[in-house]
């Protein structure tokens, strides 16, 4: 069986980290944190208030796409996630990856910008999504993949984004992992 890729999309707040570890969960897969793939002067650079350039992302983008092939190579499915704002980034972490596709959680700015209020010890600052939601370009019609709102509590919001996904755990008892 063809391994599944799954990078979960979106700005920053929106709950990547957390509905990609709620998938890799149910389904038993490998799961990586694409923020662990910065460069550590992009980290400075956004902790420090200053919006990426695109020459900021690619290196980053590069390791994020060599992670997916090694998975893939091994036989691995897996979920990576990945602010993948524009669809330039997204052609770079496709590109001879078809098993790649897209779960882009997606809300208002305002949601989002409560949210990330909220969060503790985060380099992302809350003043640089604006810059973020300007940047977004959502999902194509010919891109794979689907969008999910992040308008409802943490269990719907994985559950809905499994079934936009058509994903199916292997235990579907392992449901309450997540609390």
């Amino acid at each position: 069986m063809e391994p599944d890729v799954v990078i979960v999309m979106g700005a920053s707040g929106t709950g990547k980290t957390t509905v990609a570890t709620g998938i890799s969960t149910r389904m038993g897969w490998t799961f990586a944190e694409g923020d662990a793939f910065h460069p550590q002067a992009n980290v400075d650079k956004m902790r420090a208030g200053v919006p990426l350039t695109d020459k900021d992302r690619a290196p980053w983008l590069r390791r994020i796409g060599d992670w997916i092939s090694e998975q893939v190579a091994e036989g691995e499915s897996c979920v990576v996630t990945c602010s993948a704002l524009k669809r330039d980034y997204r052609d770079v972490l496709r590109e001879g990856r078809p098993q790649v596709r897209f779960l882009h959680l997606h809300d208002d700015m305002e949601l989002i910008a409560a949210r990330m209020a909220a969060r503790k010890d985060h380099f992302m600052m809350p003043t640089l999504l604006p810059s973020q939601f300007a940047t977004l370009q959502m999902l194509g019609p010919d891109e794979p993949g689907v969008v999910v709102t992040v308008r409802d509590d943490v269990p719907t919001v994985i559950r809905n984004s499994m079934t936009a996904l058509g994903l199916t755990p292997p235990d579907p008892a392992g449901e309450g992992v997540l609390a």
